[in-house]
């Protein structure tokens, strides 16, 4: 499945959990990252945010897509694209 992962870290972790993204995902953005991932990879991605996080400081969304048949992504300025999903 195509998933993307975002989040709003303490700066005391972020080097921490793009570590991690880093193992899975593509790095788009700063804290951005995507691709295609199999769920047993997404649970352990997942697993191991949830260890590198404080709950009551800081935020991870995780978007995930079982097709992206009817998606597109729209890019405005720079974007250093690796692979191409879309």
């Amino acid at each position: 499945m195509f998933t993307i992962v975002v989040y709003d870290i303490n700066v005391k972790r972020t080097a921490r959990v793009m570590r991690i993204c880093k193992k899975y995902l593509e790095h788009v953005q700063k804290s951005v990252f995507e691709g295609s991932i199999t769920e047993a990879k997404l649970n352990k991605l997942k697993k191991e945010l949830f260890r590198a996080i404080v709950k009551d400081e800081d935020s991870i969304i995780i978007y995930k897509f079982e097709t992206l048949k009817y998606s597109s992504k729209e890019v405005i300025g720079l974007y250093k694209e690796k692979n191409n999903y879309f």
